[in-house]
């Protein structure tokens, strides 16, 4: 804490206590600016309604016990005490005083975060506080952010230097609620000179915030193409390679997403101490799960019908509905939540208006990971030389010797336990729902048909494209009509190039 001038008096504190809010608020704003430990402690009280007065006597309470303000002796507490009422806008006050003080803590990220609480603050009484921590703060990071925030103040004084002064400083500012302060100013602004200084400082701090929002499309679509090519990834092994169209693709990631929520629970209950860590178990759980189910449909339902694309596609629609209410049966229809990890909660804040949650980072990561290990799988190891042997001309793979029905029982599992690892990504962002695939599996086989059937890089470029797309047209023209102009643009890309991105080679390309 920065020295201060004076401790606590028994006036400041009937003046904070006493009177119409807008007195007590001057009254609060002036003893912050020289609190010592016993102002802190009184203006806390006051936060968390544990301070009383019986007449002009003011007591703090703690845990039933009255004590003074001042001196902090023990006192008894009349019977007749009444709490202090607070208004909104003293509420507001006192937070902005609390946040004010932490200005001059040890701890930077409690200065930090004392420095968020301030960024939109333009109460000049604010002004002493918010100087004596910028000439006191060391962090040049937090001293910029302090500037920011005083500037802003001076933009009320009656000093036309200072104001233009403060108009040039915030011109530097990335933040949105520097906007709203500039826009505010110009409309009671009355001074041509700070007007058009005001002007030009808006239109830099709008030209700053604008790359911000185009940052920030780019890594929202790089995060939706992330997860479209967790679920697509599967879904170019088993249409893709095996040509199957499996409408319970979508079911598949839920079960992988309900391995996780299972998974979650059971640290709850007999783990908590390692609950930060249960995603590590969660994710080959998850695979396990949504495998061991991919590999009991192929041998029960789906090896019967190969080359029968139609019965195919019906036969794995009513799957998804049995998996569907099988799953209402066992969780129950409402949504469950699946808690994120302590170290993927927050984020990293680039810019003023641009913040990557970690979370987010995370599954951008898993899903590059999962796509080295798909493509070492495929291209590398002996089941992905069989996997594309047998796609490639099964007679031949079985006269050398290759087991077809065990390979497409692999090939199969292997696409299902991706769709269970693209669940498990999926609950760490959203709840986990009986419905969790049907809001994918569309997009995943548009994904796999525009990538090129067969084609993992396809695969990774459609999922990206798609997904920057999406969020960049989101911003034009919302939710709705973006996914229609998708969907239009893939259309009319499929009618000029059926083979996809990437076509298939070699002789299987002319089959």
């Amino acid at each position: 804490m920065a020295s201060h001038v004076h401790a606590l008096s028994a006036s400041e504190v009937k003046a904070i206590v006493f009177g119409e809010t807008e007195a007590r608020v001057e009254a609060l704003n002036k003893a912050a600016v020289t609190a010592d430990e016993k102002t802190v402690a009184f203006i806390q009280a006051l936060s968390g309604d544990a301070v009383k007065t019986s007449g002009e006597n003011v007591f703090i309470v703690k845990a039933e016990k009255a004590f003074d303000p001042l001196t902090g002796a023990e006192q008894p507490l009349p019977a007749d005490a009444e709490d202090v009422i607070n208004p909104n806008l003293m509420r507001s006050e006192i937070d902005n005083a609390l946040a004010a003080l932490q200005l001059f803590s040890k701890d930077r990220s409690a200065r930090a975060d004392a420095i968020r609480t301030l960024a939109g603050e333009s109460d000049e009484a604010r002004l002493p506080l918010i100087e004596k921590a910028y000439a006191a703060e060391t962090d040049a990071g937090l001293k910029s952010d302090l500037a920011r925030i005083r500037a802003a103040i001076l933009l009320g004084s009656s000093d036309q230097a200072r104001r233009l002064e403060a108009a040039s400083l915030l011109s530097a500012s990335n933040n949105p609620a520097t906007k709203t302060v500039l826009i505010e100013r110009l409309g009671v602004e009355e001074d041509a000179s700070v007007k058009a200084a005001l002007r030009a400082a808006l239109a830099k701090v709008e030209s700053s915030l604008a790359w911000g929002n185009r940052l920030g499309a780019v890594f929202s679509g790089i995060s939706l193409g992330s997860i479209l090519l967790l679920v697509a990834l599967g879904l170019a092994i088993t249409y893709g390679l095996m040509g199957v169209i499996n409408m319970a693709h979508g079911e598949l990631m839920m079960i992988g997403a309900y391995a996780t929520y299972v998974v979650q629970g059971l640290f709850q209950k007999y783990l908590p101490g390692a609950f930060d860590w249960y995603l590590l178990a969660a994710v080959p759980v998850a695979f396990l799960a949504s495998a061991l189910m991919g590999a009991m449909l192929e041998r029960s339902v789906i090896r019967f019908l190969y080359g029968r694309p139609l019965e195919t596609l019906l036969a794995t629609w009513g799957i998804s509905l049995m998996l569907q209410q099988l799953v209402r049966s066992i969780f129950g229809a409402q949504n469950v939540g699946v808690e994120n990890p302590v170290w993927m909660s927050g984020g990293v804040q680039v810019l003023g208006n641009l913040s990557l949650p970690y979370n987010r980072l995370v599954i951008i990561a898993f899903a590059i990971f999962v796509l080295l290990g798909v493509g070492w799988l495929i291209s590398k190891t002996r089941l992905g030389l069989f996997v594309r042997g047998v796609t490639q001309n099964r007679p031949i793979a079985s006269c050398m010797g290759v087991n077809t029905a065990r390979v497409d029982t692999y090939a199969f599992a292997l696409g299902s336990g991706i769709a269970g690892l693209a669940g498990c990504a999926l609950s760490q962002v959203g709840n986990v729902g009986p419905d969790l695939g049907q809001g994918y599996i569309v997009d995943a086989f548009m994904v796999v048909v525009l990538g090129g059937v067969g084609q993992l890089a396809g695969t990774v470029y459609a999922a990206l494209g798609l997904g920057i797309l999406n969020k960049f047209l989101e911003g034009w023209t919302g939710a709705v009509l973006a996914k229609i102009a998708v969907l239009v643009f893939i259309i009319i890309f499929i009618q000029k190039r059926p083979q996809g991105i990437f076509a298939m080679k070699g002789r299987s390309a002319e089959a």
